[in-house]
């Protein structure tokens, strides 16, 4: 049964191997993941009503992951969203969080972003 709560994991990176990785990982610990390798595939796509949780890279070509959400949560997307990055700067965590994103370093090691997502879905405010 999926940890999910019948809903989706939505992960976006551009990376065709992490991407892959982490819907495997993801998969394997009960989640249901559905991948996009640009934040325009993602906006292109019917968007889907049951998402839990958006995993999205910050540095995606052409939309950035902060913009992403942005224009996600404009669409009337209000579910949980956790930005992956490696080192991020202080200007980007700071952008993170006035947009209530959690952020989970590069490299995913070991159940990091599992956690952070069941975390994030377990929050009494379900930040968004």
């Amino acid at each position: 049964m999926p940890k999910t709560e019948g809903g989706v994991v939505i992960a976006v990176d551009d990376d065709v191997a992490v991407l892959a990785s982490l819907k495997f990982a993801l998969e394997i610990d009960g989640f249901v993941v559905r991948g996009y390798r640009s934040a325009e595939d993602l906006l292109a796509d019917e968007l889907p009503g049951s998402a839990s949780c958006l995993v999205v890279d910050l540095r995606l070509p052409g939309i950035d992951g902060l913009a992403l959400v942005a224009a996600l949560r404009e669409r009337g997307m209000a579910c949980p969203a956790i930005l992956t990055t490696t080192d991020p700067p202080p200007q980007v965590r700071r952008q993170a969080e006035a947009a209530g994103l959690e952020i989970v370093e590069k490299p995913l090691l070991g159940n990091a972003l599992a956690d952070m997502i069941r975390a994030v879905l377990a929050a009494p405010s379900r930040r968004h």
